[in-house]
């Protein structure tokens, strides 16, 4: 729980940077603490609007743990956890009207096997990681789970359920809100086009805050909840209910926060310059696990390291892990406040879709960043048809489910089942192609 003062506490040399056992004067680190929480404040809270989770519970666990996180790596890996958007599809499919506790189970299982894989890490590395899901693999995983949300993302720009079907013939579209999720998108690439810095780094929230101010004078906004909200209280809490049958919908998830974890743990050390920040592997995975574990049981959102605060740490270069224990605790006593988590209830749906229009694409195109970054070739067959079937199945399926017995799968579980089957089995025979048979 030390840290030595970096310089003179003020500032940073343009050469410089803020290591993470490192940190500036408790002022600026305050201020730098505030910045990664509102770095990380659109998406966290997007996840519970969307799914219907309490705004201030999802809040509360991601203070909890970001600090759970930074205890179990000793303070050595800096990184904020946010609320994961690969356990969207999942929980909306297992959701059943406004009783989420199954999901919750879901939560808890996927969040012990991810802290399993941790140690598993810890004792044995990474190599098997990467052989398991090659970039073609984990590009495709990560792609099918952003594009697998289009449908989520539609039905809230025509004002539908979020977790509804499109009727036969379709459903006519409420123009007010596809008005405000075109304002939210119009706002999000202005901004980003225009600014640069912090600014063009949060254009997303910025977006946000425009399509919502441009809903007041449309007369949607409803404010009812909050002046009736008290100013200070505790977050809801909401305990699991064991459904073993929704299990398949959520396990493939794993496979996407080990890539996100280790992605992400690979590119702070890369800033930072140190090659032994990578051996926390291990520690980070089971950390991330832990705190959805623990975030799972009290009624929270999922969590999962946010590139988003590492995009923070590039601009700023202050990676000081200070910084985040100052963004935990402002988060827990943000979520203190049920007047403030009422509020975000207030903001209309077409908000909502405008800005998963852009964040659900965004998260597609990681995937494909992925491929590109490794110069995945897709005039090679084996790389080629895994891929094509698999982001057709997920995106097909939608918000569909295919049940087999007591077993619930969506599109996500059936989009990584196809890719990683169909692609060590073509790798295999290409492989046996290509061996001369022995005598």
């Amino acid at each position: 729980m030390s840290w030595t003062l970096h310089g003179d506490g003020k500032s940073v040399a343009p050469d410089a940077i803020v290591k993470p056992g490192e940190r500036l004067g408790w002022l600026q680190t305050i201020g730098f603490g505030a910045q990664h929480v509102i770095a990380m404040f659109g998406a966290t809270f997007l996840v519970p609007l969307i799914t219907g989770f309490p705004p201030s519970t999802t809040l509360l666990f991601s203070g909890i743990g970001t600090i759970l996180f930074l205890l179990i790596t000793r303070n050595r890996v800096p990184s904020y956890l946010g609320s994961s958007f690969a356990f969207i599809a999942p929980v909306m499919a297992s959701k059943n009207g406004d009783d989420f506790s199954a999901a919750l189970f879901g939560i808890v299982v996927t969040g012990a096997l991810l802290a399993l894989v941790g140690l598993l890490v810890n004792q044995v590395g990474t190599g098997w990681i990467h052989s398991l899901m090659p970039p073609v693999v984990m590009g495709a995983i990560v792609a099918l789970i952003g594009f697998n949300l289009a449908h989520a993302s539609w039905n809230n720009v025509i004002h539908l359920d979020p977790a509804g079907l499109f009727m036969p013939g379709g459903k006519p579209a409420d123009n007010t809100h596809v008005a405000l999720a075109a304002i939210t998108v119009l706002a999000i690439v202005v901004i980003a086009a225009l600014f640069r810095g912090m600014v063009g780094r949060i254009a997303v929230l910025l977006g946000f805050v425009v399509g919502y101010l441009a809903a007041w004078p449309m007369g949607v906004l409803d404010f009812s909840g909050v002046e009736q909200a008290d100013w200070l209280g505790l977050p809801t809490f909401t305990t699991p209910s064991v459904d073993w049958s929704i299990l398949p919908m959520f396990l493939p998830v794993v496979f996407v926060l080990i890539a996100e974890n280790v992605g992400h743990v690979r590119s702070v050390a890369h800033l930072v310059k140190d090659d032994s920040i990578n051996d926390m592997t291990g520690k980070t995975l089971f950390a991330d696990g832990a705190a959805t574990v623990v975030a799972g049981l009290g009624g929270g959102s999922a969590t999962t390291t946010y590139g988003e605060n590492i995009g923070v740490m590039s601009a700023t270069r202050v990676f000081s892990t200070a910084a985040y224990w100052v963004a935990g605790i402002i988060a827990v006593l943000l979520a203190m406040s049920p007047k403030f988590g009422m509020l975000l209830f207030t903001i209309p749906n077409g908000v909502i879709g405008g800005v998963t229009l852009a964040l659900y694409g965004i998260i597609g195109l990681i995937g494909v960043r992925m491929w590109i970054d490794a110069r995945v070739d897709f005039g090679e067959q084996r790389n080629l048809f895994p891929v094509a079937v698999a982001l057709i199945l997920a995106m097909g399926m939608g918000n569909d489910v295919l049940v087999f017995g007591d077993i619930k799968l969506g599109g996500i579980a059936i989009g990584t089942a196809a890719v990683l089957v169909l692609y060590h089995l073509m790798a295999g025979l290409e492989k046996l192609r290509r061996e001369p048979a022995k005598a």
